[in-house]
């Protein structure tokens, strides 16, 4: 596992613990320190999210909120941490791949959450980075290969060649 994978890992942990006691991110940060194994970890980004995350509350909260069907208070506090984390992810840091917080995310909710707790973060985690990033955003494969599908289909009809884009197949 990455250092950062890590440092997420660990994230989540203190965040969670910041969401149930209320203590101090710092303090979180400082026992952290002192009961693992830090050496594998990206300290500074652990550092970084620790300290924004709080500061951020009621933005990230709003961002997650919008796209929830529920209230915020009703989501499990582990599912509050990974959702915090990775609208921070999305939102504040641009360097970080979308495809690479969408996957750390569902990896850290199939670890922390409950049995089918990762559909829900992906289904978040995709209308959050929809919303946040939507130029990068990938698209599904699903309905793009439909839609590329059916602009073939088009094309094809309007230059009169075969109607069945797929008889070309054999």
């Amino acid at each position: 596992m990455s250092s950062r994978h890590n440092a997420r890992k660990a994230a989540v942990q203190a965040l969670y613990q910041w969401d149930l006691t209320a203590q101090a991110a710092d303090q979180i940060e400082q026992q952290f320190r002192q009961i693992h194994d830090m050496q594998n970890i990206d300290t500074q980004y652990l550092r970084e999210v620790l300290r924004e995350i709080p500061k951020l509350e009621s933005e990230l909260k709003g961002e997650i909120t919008q796209h929830l069907d529920r209230t915020f208070g009703k989501l499990d506090p582990v599912e509050r941490a990974i959702l915090r984390l990775g609208a921070y992810e999305l939102r504040f840091r641009p360097d970080v791949p979308t495809k690479v917080v969408m996957n750390e995310m569902i990896e850290l909710a199939k670890v922390f959450g409950a049995d089918h707790s990762y559909k829900f973060i992906n289904g978040v985690m995709d209308k959050m980075a929809r919303a946040l990033r939507p130029g990068s955003h990938l698209a599904d494969k699903s309905r793009s290969g439909k839609r590329a599908k059916a602009n073939k289909v088009a094309s094809m009809k309007s230059s009169g060649k075969a109607e069945n884009p797929d008889s070309s197949k054999s």
